[in-house]
């Protein structure tokens, strides 16, 4: 079976940022979420994956192929959609993804046109395939990006924030289109969107500073804080003071007032609700070294 297999890659930018430290992951067919926060080394290794830049250390193989001295085979079975993309300005949907095929290597105009018109459909764009790129909303604009990606069938699909500034229903077309091609390769959502990952992926991997902080299963990431969260409604003001006495892992407002998740083994105060483990509740708790 197809893997991506990264070993104890390194990167270190000329300002003197440690970008990845050691980064050693084995990633199997299906759609695989890395979450962290910005800054955490996802973008850097994305690029790397991509063939965008060079690592100082560490091995990837993709099967057969090696990642970081094979670029070009790299790049025949890669599908990659960064967190921002240009697009010429005046360029319809359908001319453009006609040029990106041609470059892709399908020199054959009726294959082209064949391809183009499928994957319109695909990303459900073919209505609006005559109109410029530039003008799609965010989340059409997201599903071009999809589109581009899946010309010549790759085997590695690396999607980089893809839902970030999206709409909640732009969200869910954009997750239901992932999940149907994450089917058929390799793909790599990188977020800091704990929703994205909760909602498409059943492996992940936490970064923070450049570092693996876990990797497995979502369902067995959720069991590293399982009745171990503990929730309370307090007064805005008394926040500081809870933080400097429990583990406060994180806090949103509801109706006003600050709901805190406080790591414990039991009930800390004796006032505290034992609260449903979440997704969220694991990054921070691996983020803050809680677990």
């Amino acid at each position: 079976m197809l893997q991506l297999s990264i070993r104890s890659l390194n990167k270190q930018y000329a300002n003197g940022v440690h970008a990845l430290k050691d980064v050693t992951l084995t990633i199997q067919k299906g759609m695989f979420g890395l979450l962290g926060p910005n800054g955490a080394g996802k973008s850097s290794l994305m690029r790397t994956l991509a063939t965008l830049q060079d690592a100082d250390s560490g091995s990837v193989q993709l099967g057969e192929l090696d990642v970081l001295r094979e670029k070009e085979k790299v790049r025949q079975v890669l599908g990659y959609l960064p967190q921002e993309f240009g697009v010429y300005p005046r360029s319809s949907a359908v001319e453009l993804l006609d040029h990106l095929a041609l470059l892709k290597g399908v020199t054959q105009r009726a294959e082209r046109k064949e391809l183009v018109d499928y994957l319109l459909q695909k990303v459900n764009l073919f209505e609006h395939r005559k109109k410029a790129v530039k003008s799609f909303s965010g989340g059409m604009r997201q599903r071009f990006g999809i589109a581009q990606c899946l010309i010549g069938n790759p085997k590695l699909i690396i999607v980089d924030e893809p839902t970030a500034g999206l709409d909640p229903g732009e969200r869910n077309r954009f997750y239901n289109l992932l999940s149907e091609i994450g089917e058929e390769a390799i793909l790599i959502l990188s977020t800091h969107i704990v929703q994205d990952v909760r909602e498409l992926c059943t492996q992940m991997a936490i970064m923070n500073r450049g570092e693996v902080l876990y990797t497995g299963g979502v369902d067995e990431a959720l069991d590293l804080i399982e009745g171990k969260v503990y929730e309370k409604r307090i007064e805005k003001g008394m926040l500081q003071d809870y933080r400097e006495r429990y583990a406060v892992i994180s806090d949103k407002l509801v109706s006003g007032k600050p709901l805190i998740h406080v790591f414990a083994e039991e009930d800390p105060a004796g006032d505290f609700k034992l609260a449903e483990a979440n997704l969220e509740d694991v990054f921070f708790a691996k983020i803050n070294a809680l677990v």
